[in-house]
């Protein structure tokens, strides 16, 4: 990947289309965070004795609820700040806590450079666990796979729009996951952790020329339609545990009312109060 990734992206139809991966794309969030994401925060941490405490906020917090999808280090921060507010001492959580909080990308590369600019412990451990992260995933295999409906779904958008993948994922496992299950070929830049914020992405994308509300972003948590809605960009849900219905009902519905512009308004807002719905 290009030091900046945009360089390379070129508008070259009236519409954009983004979309998310883990849970919206590929059925790979689950198991991720139950075998890689909270089994290696509490090795790494030494926080065996609390599992029990934080198998469960870990769950709700990145999967069942408003912040499902959120970067892996704010995860990470509130579930460090949950013990220390339960009066677990995590040594050097709170450099960790900060850094999540102000941050202007959140990565491995800008954890890394945060820790050559002076920082501690706190930062080298996140820095350990997320390595770990990483190497468990890879260790799982390929039991990853696209939801039902989503490269039929994806195949049919590319024809009418530009694609861009925009996801807080690690890039390198993004790109190969992506490029596995023949995905990218239907995209015409895949954008990860390493490229910004969803918001930075988005943004950046959207300024390559395309006219108001001709930006839709497909995601499947509440942090995906803020992201959109901080680059005025329109959104289409993946509903949890309806992602088949969605993918469909994307190609047959919501894709013609976006190229018609019929999307935006009461359409768009009776989407969104079912994914509402759904993550309380």
């Amino acid at each position: 990947m290009s030091a900046n990734p945009f360089d390379s992206f070129a508008a070259h139809k009236e519409w954009l289309v983004c979309v998310d991966s883990d849970g919206c794309a590929m059925d790979t969030m689950d198991s991720k965070h139950h075998t890689a994401f909270c089994p290696e925060l509490i090795r790494v941490y030494g926080l065996q004795e609390y599992a029990q405490i934080i198998t469960p906020y870990w769950m709700q917090v990145n999967l069942y609820s408003r912040t499902r999808g959120v970067n892996r280090f704010k995860g990470l921060a509130a579930t460090l700040n949950m013990l220390l507010e339960r009066g677990i001492c995590v040594p050097h959580a709170q450099e960790l806590i900060d850094w999540a909080a102000h941050a202007p990308k959140l990565s491995n590369p800008a954890l890394e450079q945060a820790i050559a600019a002076g920082g501690g412990k706190g930062l080298a451990q996140a820095l350990e666990w997320s390595r770990a992260v990483n190497a468990a995933i890879a260790q799982m295999g390929d039991d990853s796979k696209p939801f039902p409906g989503c490269a039929d779904a994806l195949r049919k958008v590319h024809e009418k729009t530009d694609t861009a993948v925009v996801s807080s994922a690690n890039s390198e496992a993004l790109a190969e996951e992506w490029t596995r299950h023949h995905l990218a070929d239907h995209m015409d830049v895949v954008l990860g952790q390493d490229a910004g914020t969803k918001e930075a992405c988005l943004t950046a994308l959207s300024a390559k020329g395309y006219a108001p509300h001709h930006v839709l972003m497909i995601g499947d948590a509440l942090g995906d339609l803020s992201a959109a809605q901080h680059a005025g960009a329109l959104f289409y849900p993946i509903l949890v545990g309806r992602e088949e219905e969605s993918w469909n009902r994307l190609v047959q519905e919501a894709l013609p009312r976006f190229l018609d512009g019929t999307f935006e308004g009461d359409y768009q807002e009776m989407l969104l109060q079912e994914q509402r719905a759904i993550l309380k």
